[in-house]
């Protein structure tokens, strides 16, 4: 999932009202491409260059098989890129076929009216919707009658655990509630051992602790028009999340510093308990490094901090729902061409091969079920089905940028040594006011 600083939607109802002079008619034949291209946008994948750049030529050579039609996939770096190129695709009318988004940034896409919605048929083109895990179609629009997104890969966020270092210290199984994982944090933390690796300067992994433990505590985050940052379930988790480093002292200090690959690698080492917050694209850096043989997954706690057991209106999120979404582009003249490559890069062995290659789990009901006899993938196929959508909304970009000010506001306390209750509600307080300030701009 890329979710970085999604843009607010400037300049969305100059996109919706382009859409009706420049929307075009689909000229595909039924499938028939010879002579055509299909423009595809994807995001660059800067861990396996070169391994991706086979990928897109092996897709592209059983597309032309298929359909006659050549793929041309063009990439970008930043969600600031796609965007601006959703933006001049739409107001121009031409532009890329099929966009690969991140989860995240599917409202923000929504908004723009830019894509076409998914109804019956257009779901029996690609091989009906029962062809996918059903939590991947949990962000796919704001409701199953407004559907644009069509899944094409999960990340699932779980916890990495080293097996020695719990086994030693007498820890029969991993934590299923947060209170349990800093219980068992403490009884792993002695000399230069640490019992968690917390990448607390990431830009992206903050703001998934405080969701992940919010909404299992019964707080959406956002309700409506309402956002309920201002919540005590999101100070608690605030609290949860910066006392480990700095009350409990069962993370290395150096962690305010580290971004997830650093984290990762700490943990690589074999001198910390767990992991938090990974997927198995990192299963590479750990089979090379003094944990191998020695780590396994866990789903990451689903009781949130301060209980023994959800609340009546918890929500058993194992983790955010991450991943990438297929849009078909409304103003292409190849719609049919582009439903047949969504239906292609959506089958069963083709989602093994991208699982095999990067790392990404299967949106394909079926591949996910053949991993799910994997001991190691278990609760990485389960954390995919438990997997819960952040809130639809456009304004999400900015909400989960709100939350991760606070931690970023906070490191400076935090490589102190301390942070007081006093500081994490005024952060929380304007992280409030930009999340309302969000949600009344959003459209």
């Amino acid at each position: 999932m890329r979710t970085g600083k999604f843009l607010a939607l400037a300049g969305a109802t100059v996109l919706a009202a382009a859409l009706t002079a420049c929307g075009g008619d689909d000229d595909a034949g039924g499938g028939g491409g010879a002579g055509k291209t299909l423009d595809v946008l994807i995001a660059a994948n800067t861990q396996y260059p070169d391994e991706f750049q086979a990928w897109q030529k092996s897709i592209s050579d059983k597309f032309k098989a298929a359909t006659g039609a050549t793929v041309k996939f063009e990439t970008f770096a930043t969600a600031n890129d796609e965007l601006t190129k959703i933006q001049t695709s739409v107001v121009s009318g031409s532009g890329p076929d099929v966009y690969a988004v991140g989860t995240t940034f599917t409202p923000t896409a929504y908004s723009t009216g830019a894509f076409v919605k998914m109804g019956d048929e257009e779901w029996k083109k690609i091989g009906g919707k029962e062809k996918f895990n059903p939590a991947t179609l949990g962000i796919s629009g704001p409701d199953e009658q407004n559907q644009v997104g069509i899944p094409w890969v999960s990340r699932p966020f779980v916890m990495a655990y080293n097996t020695e270092l719990l086994k030693a210290a007498g820890i029969a199984k991993p934590a299923t509630t947060w209170d349990e994982l800093t219980q068992q944090a403490k009884q792993l933390t002695k000399g230069d051992q640490y019992g968690l690796a917390v990448a607390y300067k990431d830009n992206f992994d903050p703001w998934k602790f405080v969701w992940g433990m919010s909404v299992q505590a019964g707080n959406p985050l956002v309700e409506g028009k309402t956002a309920k940052i201002q919540d005590p379930a999101v100070q608690k988790a605030y609290q949860t999340y910066f006392g480990w480093l700095a009350n409990d002292k069962v993370v290395d200090p150096a962690a305010v510093g580290w971004t997830n690959p650093q984290a990762v690698a700490a943990f690589a080492k074999g001198k910390t308990g767990y992991f938090l917050l990974t997927t198995p694209t990192a299963t590479n850096s750990l089979e090379q490094g003094a944990v191998k043989g020695k780590w396994a997954f866990a789903l990451l706690p689903t009781v949130p901090p301060g209980a023994t057991s959800r609340p009546a209106n918890g929500v058993e999120a194992a983790s955010i729902l991450s991943g990438d979404n297929l849009l078909v582009a409304d103003y292409s003249k190849n719609k049919d061409l582009a439903f047949e490559y969504v239906k292609l890069v959506t089958e069963p062995d083709v989602q093994l091969d991208y699982y095999k290659k990067f790392g990404s789990m299967p949106a394909n009901a079926a591949a996910l079920q053949t991993l799910s006899s994997d001991p190691k993938l278990g609760p990485v196929t389960e954390a995919a089905k438990k997997s819960v959508a952040t809130p639809f909304t456009g304004a999400w970009g900015d909400i989960q940028l709100a939350l991760t000010n606070v931690a970023v506001q906070s490191l400076p306390d935090l490589a102190k040594g301390s942070i007081s209750t006093a500081q994490i509600d005024a952060r929380i307080a304007d992280a409030q006011k930009s999340a309302q300030s969000a949600l009344d701009r959003a459209k």
